[in-house]
């Protein structure tokens, strides 16, 4: 290992030891909060992330030396000003870095499917379709692979860091959503610390990496390198960021800016929860979002809630949404959520029913049917999954409930999962996905 590299492990060992603690204290005003920001706060990057190394691989004179200043006798005529130099992000087109995606864990109706993309879709239009995983393959070859690329798309030029973190935002959601998070896992690393200064704009000092790509690596991060205690870190300078921003933006009296700005603060602190749940901290996650105000969409009561029933208190769950005036029909799903956490199912099923009765929620109908299958009416519960199915539905949780209705009803399943699969393969293409997987049939 180069000295540059030891000292980047170094920087890294920084910031993990920067974490002390699980969650932060409920006594003081912390980054998350977004009331009385009127005074702008200090720059979210100090001093010392300014001055980490540079990823592996990056040019590392990327930065001049401020000159020292000198007296005014012998101040030399002035220079005229040189515009910086593009940056070079080549390191981030090497095609290693990329995993291949097979389709062997595709099931066969897919693959065959005359609905499959052909080489020449653009990008968008996969998206679009909710075909991810080919967009995902869209994506790597897009980085990667010299000259045009079948349906006019140039290969970026590695000073076009726009483009290139577009097609790197694609490729890494895209395998979030066909479950390979793993694979994100590892080909994140390749961007190692956004906190460099190599990534922000010399003329402006504002970040070049877009903020959802931003926020996708910190989680990705934390798994790729085993250490989910960062994630939590990572957040918080985020949130730091956010709520300077939303300063300036209130300063400037530019609502469409505040309110871009309040939402991302209000993600990121939900978004703090769900790290310390992945981190098992489960206790700590609860005392977070206690610490957290409704922005009136009903979201963050919903995640109480849902918490509290996680952790098994059931009680809590229910005051949650009284006390916090959740909307009717929210405070009815955690009712019924919390009915079937006592084990009184017929009291559930009762309120699933009433909600069904206004809604075709896919959600509620998993639920009124998972009650089905305890009170002894399997029939009806499989009944009910079908049902959905043949309205167009087809979340993993519909398809993983039904494939078990399936090996509880008879010794045949299996040809039952091909049938569903055959079924939901010839469903139109929507962007909440078309292509699944194996495992959603648990095939």
């Amino acid at each position: 290992m180069d000295q540059s590299q030891d000292a980047a492990a170094k920087g890294h060992n920084r910031s993990r030891s920067a974490v002390k603690a699980t969650r932060p204290r409920s006594s003081t005003k912390g980054p998350l909060d977004a009331d009385e920001v009127e005074i702008p706060l200090t720059s979210p990057l100090s001093p010392q992330h300014q001055q980490r190394m540079l990823p592996l691989g990056l040019p590392r004179n990327s930065g001049a030396a401020s000159p020292r200043p000198r007296s005014a006798a012998h101040s030399p005529a002035p220079r005229r000003a040189v515009a910086p130099r593009p940056k070079d992000f080549s390191y981030l087109l090497r095609p290693e870095i990329y995993h291949p995606l097979p389709p062997q864990n595709v099931p066969p109706p897919f693959r065959i499917s005359p609905k499959q993309a052909s080489a020449d879709t653009p990008i968008p239009a996969l998206l679009a379709r909710g075909q991810f995983r080919a967009a995902a393959i869209a994506a790597a070859q897009a980085l990667t692979t010299g000259g045009v690329l079948p349906g006019g798309t140039p290969r970026p030029d590695p000073a076009d860091h726009a483009r290139i973190f577009e097609l790197l935002y694609t490729r890494l959601a895209c395998l979030t959503l066909i479950d390979a998070t793993p694979l994100a896992a590892q080909e994140v690393k390749a961007l190692e610390d956004l906190n460099s200064a190599y990534y922000l704009d010399e003329a402006t000092g504002r970040h070049l990496v877009p903020w959802e790509l931003r926020v996708l690596n910190v989680r990705l991060q934390a798994l790729g390198f085993g250490d989910p205690r960062r994630s939590v870190m990572s957040l918080y300078d985020l949130a730091r960021e956010a709520r300077t921003r939303l300063a300036d933006a209130t300063a400037r009296h530019d609502n469409s800016a505040r309110e871009l700005w309040k939402d991302r603060l209000a993600d990121v602190g939900m978004r703090v929860a769900g790290a310390l749940v992945e981190m098992e901290d489960l206790p700590g996650a609860a005392h977070h979002l206690a610490s957290l105000t409704d922005r009136g969409d009903g979201k963050l009561v919903m995640a109480k809630a849902l918490l509290w029933l996680h952790l098994g208190d059931v009680d809590a769950a229910r005051e949650c949404v009284e006390t916090e005036r959740a909307d009717e029909t929210a405070e009815r799903v955690v009712a019924a959520l919390c009915d079937m956490a006592d084990g009184e199912y017929e009291a559930a099923l009762a309120q699933w029913g009433e909600l069904r009765g206004q809604s075709d929620d896919e959600m509620v109908g998993v639920n009124m049917a998972v009650c089905l299958l305890y009170v002894g009416r399997m029939q009806e519960g499989r009944a009910l999954l079908e049902s959905l199915v043949d309205k167009g539905q087809s979340s993993h949780t519909l398809l993983f409930n039904l494939t078990t209705m399936y090996e509880l009803c008879t010794e045949r399943s299996r040809t039952l999962k091909i049938k569903l699969s055959e079924k939901v393969a010839t469903m139109d293409e929507t962007p909440n996905g078309w292509e699944k997987a194996n495992a959603d049939f648990k095939l």
